[in-house]
């Protein structure tokens, strides 16, 4: 008698699910539901396209008034602006996805107790990246663009967002660290770059002949190369040995320029001085 009842229930069960399904309101409310959220998702994705778009051209107008905002804290701030929009649109698309899934997301919150614990931790570290990457860009820092090294990365900035800043390394890898981690930050690029060329010739050349020969050769430079910010100088004789003299150039250049106009001097230095019949060492 029991067995009959079980099964005069699973099939009333069944029978009231199948009726369920066939149900016109369920199937209203699946076409109804799933065209807002497909509205949904194309009106954030549009919000934050045209947004973008929007913060990009302000961005661009203010770059060319006359008061001469900084480009690198200007970019950081583009960047930051486009990364807050974008955690806003979506956050509330998601919230209103659930919403429409009838999914209360706040019960959802407060009634999970080991869950609530777990995100308040979340949260307070959450706070502690945005107020430090708030703090990094007020108190320019470093800016998207800039070679710094922090935390055993070095490289150049690629983004800083409201939890983490991304920074591009020398080979092509991407570091991406949480903003309240951030220690000591080392920034190359905040001002000019000076280094040292130092190069060899026998000492049986005639150093003063050799030194007029330099000092023609830079005098011209910083009008044919933007990176340097000066003349280079010829400091002199450095280093005396039996068989060479070391000269000494010092050069300043725009940030992180530096390698790359010591490369272009050293080439030159070796070609003109041998074209003159001095071998350089």
């Amino acid at each position: 008698m029991e067995e009959k009842i079980d099964l005069n229930m699973l099939q009333k069960l069944a029978a009231d699910f199948w009726a369920y399904l066939k149900s016109e309101d369920l199937w209203r409310w699946i076409i109804t539901t799933s065209i807002q959220i497909v509205l949904i998702i194309i009106v954030s994705y549009l919000v934050v396209k045209i947004g973008n778009k929007l913060i990009e051209k302000f961005f661009l107008i203010r770059m060319r008034t006359p008061l001469h905002y900084s480009e690198r804290r200007q970019r950081t701030i583009l960047r930051l602006l486009q990364n807050v929009l974008a955690n806003v649109v979506y956050f509330s698309a998601i919230i209103g996805i659930l919403s429409l899934l009838n999914i209360q997301v706040m019960g959802l919150l407060a009634g999970a107790g080991i869950a609530s614990v777990a995100i308040a931790f979340g949260a307070q570290s959450l706070v502690k990246d945005i107020i430090t990457g708030f703090f990094i860009v007020f108190e320019d820092q470093f800016g998207v663009g800039d070679y710094i090294k922090l935390n055993g990365a070095e490289g150049t900035v690629a983004e800083i967002g409201l939890r983490t800043t991304k920074i591009k390394g020398p080979s092509g890898e991407q570091h991406i660290i949480p903003n309240g981690s951030i220690g000591a930050v080392v920034n190359y690029s905040v001002h000019d770059t000076s280094t040292y060329i130092d190069f060899s010739v026998a000492m049986t050349a005639d150093l003063t002949k050799v030194e007029e020969v330099v000092e023609t050769y830079l005098e011209p430079l910083v009008e044919q190369y933007e990176e340097l910010t000066k003349v280079p100088e010829l400091m002199g004789i450095q280093n005396l040995t039996a068989d060479a003299v070391t000269l000494r150039i010092k050069i300043e250049t725009i940030s992180m320029e530096h390698s790359k106009m010591a490369s272009v001097i050293r080439r030159d230095l070796m070609a003109l001085l041998e074209s003159y019949g001095v071998q350089v060492e």
